[in-house]
């Protein structure tokens, strides 16, 4: 199986997709092989900040303490996307700009943490066919990629400061796969009355979750959820302040959630308008296999 990387600098960097693919080799994807850590930080590029946020070592303990919560806690290696999502937000501190870098994140992948990327998403092997880890869990869009999907999840669906609702969502697979890419959960209360919906147990099953993501969907091309839930105007400087903070800032706490920039939450009303309104969208949206319940349990 990948190994952890036998050469780690000090500081993390940047590794182009041009440069990134040169490593994706067979061997790696399928878990049998080691990056050539040292070749690789020989074509990586510094940061262009020289600030705490950039230290290596917080960033590889998360990575090794994610993998224990689920090893030693005898949990499926999905799990530790809930965990690990918030903590490696609050640890990296970036702003959207420097997050939009796949850079950093082809970095992660490849120079800091390929072990946890095939631990993560190495799948079980099928008709006798050798598993590979999908190549875009390395280098790959936001959406897919292994530590850029966590970060942003962990950034569209953070309430403020408040990282309890990125647990909620990404403790279901089908939100990261699904919801995570649509453009709606840009609008704050539209990610938070999703959240909220799959917190209270409307929504339940993956099947579930993709019927309402749909409809929201395509409700959004028709009614512009910002005109009847309208989010307040949101603030640089309380995520700046933020930033600048990392440089006095405690290691991320495992135990508790870490606390995210001091950002106002979304507007509670707003979210509870979308939160009836997604929820009467979903009781008429179409969910596979849920009719045959139905008339089933209509017989009883």
């Amino acid at each position: 199986m990948t190994e952890r990387p036998s050469h780690l600098p000090e500081r993390l960097a940047l590794l182009t997709n041009a440069e990134a693919a040169e490593f994706l080799v067979e061997g790696l994807l399928a878990g049998r092989e080691d990056v050539p850590s040292i070749k690789l930080n020989q074509v990586a590029e510094p940061l262009p900040h020289a600030d705490r946020r950039g230290d290596l070592r917080p960033v590889r303990d998360l990575v090794e303490d994610a993998m224990a919560y689920c090893r030693d806690g005898g949990l499926k290696a999905t799990r530790a996307d809930a965990w690990l999502a918030p903590r490696l937000h609050a640890a990296l501190r970036l702003t959207r700009r420097e997050a939009a870098d796949t850079g950093l994140w082809n970095y992660l992948a490849l120079g800091v943490a390929p072990d946890y990327v095939v631990w993560r998403h190495l799948p079980e092997p099928k008709d006798g066919k050798v598993a590979k880890v999908a190549a875009d869990r390395f280098r790959g869009q936001y959406h897919k990629q292994a530590f850029a999907r966590l970060w942003w999840a962990a950034e569209l669906f953070r309430d403020g400061s408040d990282y309890g609702p990125v647990v909620t969502a990404c403790s279901n697979q089908d939100i990261l796969n699904t919801a995570l890419r649509m453009s709606v959960i840009n609008h704050r209360p539209t990610a938070q009355a999703i959240v909220r919906l799959v917190a209270k147990g409307v929504i339940t099953s993956g099947r579930e979750v993709n019927a309402l993501a749909g409809a929201v969907n395509a409700s959004a091309a028709t009614l512009m959820y910002d005109v009847i839930a309208p989010d307040t105007e949101r603030e640089s400087r309380p995520l700046l302040e933020w930033i600048d903070e990392a440089e006095t800032a405690r290691q991320v706490p495992r135990q508790d959630l870490p606390t995210g920039p001091h950002e106002e939450p979304a507007p509670e009303p707003s979210v509870s308008v979308l939160v009836s309104y997604f929820a009467d969208l979903f009781a008429d949206a179409p969910v596979r296999g849920r009719d045959d319940l139905e008339a089933v349990e209509g017989e009883d």
